[in-house]
């Protein structure tokens, strides 16, 4: 387990980096092309029956891509649509705040027309699959306007590349984002007081795609993701009924983080740190997908399971100093071979068994005293679990990484239990005070091509 994957995160960063992270956000908003209106695309809702709405809004296709803004970028072709650079539309100067590099590179952007979730956001999250190889990188933005009509800022949502050749930028999340109203805690912009009645009521979501000057490299995009929800403050939510994918299990593989404790210090370290990886990686293994030998040569030898090492060094987020940024998790998950991977909410566990029944496992984020889960024999701040099954009664079969060892990674959770510290939004820890929680959020992988039934599942979950 980890502390850090909360929804509204603590701010973790060093006063430097985040003046130089602040100080290219305000650089970017000013020389880099602004969204223009436009036709949504085609992802639409998923409605939920408590009257709190979540919204996965997604741009996958060539229709998609062309119903942006471009400047400098074009869908590509391939077996995959993405969008790419296709010339530059400037140059931009940026001195790395984790390894004060300085560089010049060359950019083009890319301005979603304006999106209007069905009910106003209080959160959102951004996520997106793409392939950025050295010598390229990515920003991802957001950009809302309020219910009052007023506007936020263009809020950094990431910075990120898929691996961390020489010279080239570090993964990171931007903190110190925030304009009075509204603010970005790693990788969740948030309205910082909603209970005044202030939301989200549209967004729009921009692309950079940054390469080194006078190279033909591009990043690939192929989904960009926004997720705009507003789940009501709650410390326990409606109990579901076991649905017809109660008695059915999935064989994820099972790897526990707490034998990688101490393993790669500047990687945060293994152990409870190490959860969101370990997560990904089981279930990635799942889809037969996993890294080459050639890409394990860098581990240590003497490590067991040197696969999630090599989760935790790629989904490390240098300004959260940890591997929980979850759309750096879904980013890492989508870099293999004809991946996809998003970040959402569920409303249920009913929608979990439905996903679990179509061949889906489901990424979970929850907090929870040690006594609020039996069988754990742990309590946590926030913490990544896999759900790759359920009981004929309906309990939660979970491959949890936080077990001593790989053997001892699948548990049993009361039904009941499970649920409701996944989808609270509002926890007391062990003084009593009031803490946040995921308010459900997952991570869901699943191939470029699914099959017919995880296709309509997802449909109707809002993910297209």
């Amino acid at each position: 387990m980890s502390s850090r994957p909360t929804p509204r995160r603590t701010v973790l960063a060093a006063a430097l980096g985040a003046a130089a992270a602040t100080s290219f956000a305000a650089a970017s908003s000013r020389s880099l092309a602004l969204a223009s209106s436009g036709a949504p695309g085609p992802s639409g809702p998923s409605r939920r029956p408590d009257g709190a709405p979540v919204d996965y809004h997604a741009w996958t296709s060539r229709g998609d891509w062309q119903r942006g803004t471009a400047g400098g970028t074009r869908a590509g072709g391939g077996h995959r649509t993405g969008l790419v650079i296709d010339r530059p539309a400037g140059t931009l100067e940026h001195t790395d705040p984790h390894t004060g590099t300085k560089a010049v590179w060359e950019y083009a952007t890319w301005t979603s027309p304006p999106h209007t979730p069905p009910a106003p956001a209080s959160e959102v999250i951004a996520s997106w699959n793409a392939h950025a190889p050295a010598g390229t990188w990515l920003q991802t933005e957001v950009r809302g306007t309020y219910t009052d009509g007023t506007r936020t800022p263009w809020y950094v949502m990431g910075r990120w590349t898929a691996g961390d050749a020489p010279g080239d930028i570090r993964r990171t999340s931007v903190d110190g984002q925030g304009d009075g109203r509204s603010s970005v805690s790693t990788d969740t912009l948030a309205v910082d007081k909603p209970a005044t009645g202030l939301r989200i009521a549209t967004y729009e979501a921009r692309l950079t795609l940054f390469r080194r000057p006078g190279t033909r490299l591009t990043p690939t995009v192929w989904r960009l993701g926004v997720m705009g929800s507003d789940i009501p403050d709650r410390f326990t939510v409606p109990a579901s009924v076991p649905g017809p994918g109660a008695g059915h299990e999935l064989p994820v593989p099972r790897y526990s983080q707490e034998i990688h404790k101490g393993q790669y210090p500047e990687y945060d370290n293994g152990g409870e740190a190490w959860c969101s990886p370990t997560s990904s990686q089981m279930v990635l293994e799942y889809w037969g997908r996993r890294p080459t030998a050639a890409d394990l040569a860098w581990v240590n030898p003497a490590y067991a399971d040197p696969q999630v090492c090599h989760a935790a060094r790629f989904t490390y987020d240098h300004q959260y100093k940890g591997c929980g940024n979850w759309p750096f998790n879904a980013a890492y998950a989508a870099t293999y071979r004809d991946m996809q991977a998003v970040v959402t909410r569920l409303h249920s566990l009913g929608d979990a068994e439905k996903l679990i029944r179509a061949g889906i496992p489901v990424i979970t984020s929850q907090s929870f005293l040690a006594a609020e889960l039996d069988g754990a024999g742990y309590g946590t701040a926030g913490h990544l679990m896999c759900v790759v099954g359920f009981t004929a009664d309906g309990d939660v079969v979970a491959n949890d990484p936080a077990s001593p060892s790989n053997a001892a990674v699948r548990r049993v959770y009361k039904r009941r239990q499970f649920e409701n510290i996944w989808l609270r939004t509002k926890r007391r820890n062990a003084q009593g005070e009031v803490r946040s929680g995921s308010g459900g959020v997952c991570y869901l992988y699943f191939p470029a091509a699914p099959e017919e039934r995880q296709r309509r599942v997802l449909r109707e979950l809002g993910i297209r």
